[in-house]
C-alpha cells in the first residue's frame, strides 16, 4: 500500500496486472471535462523543484536476452515563464560515452531537440519528423523525453481503479492535432495522491497498445515524489529499457547557460556540473 512515510515499492513483474476490473463511469464522463483536463494539468505540473541534477543507469534488454547497461547524467531546469530546460549525457559504456541531448520545451507545447554524437563530434537539430525514432536504440521514441504539455491533448476520465492495491484514476488523451505525436492515444493509471502516472500505455495506429511504461518504485527526496525506476516495453518484441535513478539532488540553482548547444557539444563544460 502507499504511504506518504515510506517509499513506495511496486514490483515491475506485477505491475501489467490490474488488481480489479475497471469500473467504468457514467456515460457523460468520457467527453472531456473540467474534472479530466484539470488532472491533466496537475500531473503536469507536480512539484519537481526548480531544477534537478540526477544520476543513474539505463538498461536495455532483449527478452530473454542480454543486458547492456549505459550509466547517465541528466540535468533540468524550469523557468519562471513556464520554459523547461533539460540535458542528457552518457556517461559510459564507450559506444555511447559523451552521446548527449538538449530539449528546450516551450509554455506553449512546442519543443526543440539537438543531439549531440561524439563519433562525428557534430551536433544536429532533431527534426519534429523524427520525434518517432528510437532514442540511441532504446524504447525510448524522442517525443517520450519530453513532458507533453495537456493542452495538446484532449483528455477524458474513463474509470477508476485499484493498482498493485493503490487507488488510481485512469484518463485517456488523444493528441488534438494527429501530426504533432506519432502516438494516436495515451492511456494513463494516475495515483491521486502523488499526481504520478503509475503506468501509461502507448496506442499507435491500432486498438492495442504497443508500449507501456511503468513504475517501479516511488521515493520522497527532499520533500519531492521521486521516480526511481521506470520500465518501457514494447509489447511486440519484449524488448525493455529500464530507467533506474542512482542519486538526485533538487534546487541546486542550476542556471540557463548549462543548457547551451555549445555546453552540449563540450562535455567538459557539461562535467564541471556533475555531482
Amino acid at each position: 500500500m502507499f504511504s506518504h512515510r515510506t517509499s513506495a515499492l511496486f514490483p515491475l513483474a506485477g505491475l501489467a496486472a490490474l488488481a480489479l476490473p475497471l469500473m467504468l463511469l457514467p456515460a457523460g464522463a468520457l467527453a472531456e471535462s473540467e474534472e479530466a483536463r484539470e488532472l491533466a494539468r496537475q500531473v503536469h505540473e507536480r512539484p519537481e523543484g526548480d531544477d534537478a541534477t540526477t544520476t543513474g543507469t539505463m538498461t536495455l534488454q532483449e527478452e530473454g536476452g542480454r543486458e547492456r547497461v549505459r550509466e547517465t547524467v541528466d540535468y533540468r531546469l524550469d523557468l519562471d515563464d513556464g520554459t523547461r530546460l533539460s540535458m542528457i549525457r552518457f556517461l559510459s559504456p564507450g559506444d555511447v560515452r559523451d552521446t548527449g541531448l538538449l530539449m528546450h520545451e516551450h509554455p506553449d507545447g512546442s519543443s526543440d531537440q539537438w543531439l549531440y554524437l561524439p563519433a562525428a563530434d557534430t551536433t544536429r537539430r532533431v527534426a519534429s519528423g523524427r520525434r518517432g525514432g528510437r532514442f540511441v536504440g532504446s524504447d525510448l521514441y524522442f517525443e517520450d523525453l519530453e513532458d507533453r504539455n495537456p493542452k495538446l491533448d484532449t483528455h477524458r476520465i474513463t474509470g477508476e481503479d485499484e493498482y498493485e492495491g493503490t487507488p488510481v484514476t485512469v484518463m485517456e488523451s488523444i493528441p488534438k492535432d494527429a501530426d504533432e505525436s506519432v502516438y494516436d492515444k495515451r492511456v494513463s493509471w494516475i495515483h491521486e495522491q502523488t499526481m504520478i502516472p503509475l503506468r501509461i500505455d502507448f496506442y499507435e495506429d491500432g486498438d492495442e497498445p504497443t508500449k507501456r511504461w511503468e513504475v517501479g518504485r516511488i521515493d520522497r527526496i527532499q520533500d519531492y515524489w521521486t521516480i526511481m525506476t521506470t520500465t518501457v516495453t514494447d509489447l511486440a518484441s519484449g524488448h525493455s529499457t529500464t530507467l533506474r535513478v542512482d542519486d538526485v539532488i533538487y534546487d541546486r540553482g542550476l542556471t540557463e547557460d548549462l543548457f547551451e548547444t555549445r555546453v552540449l557539444s563540450d562535455p567538459a563544460r557539461e562535467s564541471r556540473h556533475r555531482p
